[in-house]
Parts: structure tokens; C-alpha cells; sequence
């Protein structure tokens, strides 16, 4: 008997006795989503803007950025305030991006991510090397909590697909909290009613 052969036949001897998973609990839906999902996402360092439609993103990135701002969306309505210029396909062509907007497909009010497909990025890389992150979600696209949403993308077909929730940080450094280590420094979402 080789050497591999005793150390696998010592880890078959000392396996501790199968148990049953316990059985998944799931929360009520009685909640107010909107309410869940901005506390949610306000306690992890994002920030959740209510709003009426595209003027008020509009009205509020003219608000926060300045000229020569590199600010990219793909997202037709708000072509007033998006950075002209011939888009490449290289991701790290957007290293200067001081502005990203995105559209969600929807929203988790447990966690405070929103799931973002591929089909809503010009780039994968987008959302991560932007310094700031703005997201338009539908008000009425929100679910209560993770079941709900693997539920919800469970048949979707897709290349690429992630979830986002508040901006970067770490406290990996002396235990300080850093926003923006490896991702954008803030991200705020626009709930549209």
C-alpha cells in the first residue's frame, strides 16, 4: 500500500456521519422592498436616489461632475450627458472613466445588489474600473431575497452576468476600511418609479 493510498483510506476511516441539510427558511414577502433595499444598501456604503425618470439622473450627474468628466452609458435617454467619442473594444481604453451608468435588471432588497448582464455593458470591466458607479433600476424590479432572484434569472441565457453591491472596499489594510480598493469609490442607485 503506497503512501497516498494510507492517508486516503485514514481520511474514509475518520469521515464524521452524514447529516441532512436543514431545510431552507424563507423570510415572508410582507416587506416594503424599497424601504429594505435603500437601508440595505445605505449601511454597505451605497447610496439610493428616488426619482421620476432620466431628467433626474440627468439633473444630478450635471449636478456632481465636471467638464472633461469621462462619463459612459449605453443607455439612450441620457445621451445629454454621456462622453462622446469613438468607444474601443478594449477594456483597459477606460481606465480614465470617471462615470459609468448601467441599467439593472433588478434589485435584492436582503443584500442591497442588483444583477447586471452582460447585454447592459458596453464592457465587462465597466462597473470595476470606473471611479463612480451609477445604476437606473425599475422601482417595481425588486425582489426580496436571493431564492427569489436565482429564481428569477434561473432560465435566463446569458454570457456573462454579475451581482453588484455597494462600491468597492476592503479592511484588509491595519483594519481600516478603504472604499474604492478595487472597484468604484461610490456607487448610487436611482430607483425609477
Amino acid at each position: 500500500m503506497t503512501t497516498r493510498e494510507q492517508i486516503l483510506d485514514a481520511i474514509r476511516a475518520n469521515q464524521p456521519a452524514l447529516t441532512a441539510l436543514p431545510g431552507v427558511i424563507i423570510p415572508a414577502d410582507n416587506i416594503d422592498l424599497q424601504a429594505k433595499f435603500t437601508e440595505t444598501l445605505t449601511t454597505i456604503g451605497g447610496k439610493v436616489i428616488k426619482a421620476q425618470g432620466y431628467d433626474d439622473v440627468i439633473a444630478y450627474i450635471k449636478n456632481i461632475t465636471n467638464a472633461g468628466h469621462r462619463i459612459i452609458s449605453s443607455i439612450a435617454g441620457l445621451a445629454e450627458v454621456i462622453s462622446t467619442g469613438e468607444a474601443s473594444p478594449l477594456p483597459h481604453s477606460l481606465q480614465d472613466t470617471e462615470l459609468a451608468i448601467i441599467k439593472a435588471h433588478f434589485g435584492v432588497a436582503e443584500n442591497g445588489a442588483v444583477w447586471i448582464t452582460e447585454d447592459q455593458l458596453s464592457q465587462r470591466v465597466l462597473p470595476f474600473i470606473c471611479q463612480h458607479l451609477i445604476i437606473i433600476l425599475n422601482a417595481d424590479d425588486l425582489v426580496a431575497n436571493m431564492h427569489q432572484a436565482y429564481e428569477k434569472i434561473g432560465n435566463e441565457h446569458y454570457g456573462y452576468g454579475t451581482f453588484i453591491a455597494g462600491p468597492s472596499k476592503t479592511a484588509d489594510i491595519e483594519q481600516s476600511l478603504v472604499l474604492g480598493a478595487h472597484g468604484s469609490r461610490s456607487m448610487t442607485i436611482f430607483l425609477i418609479s
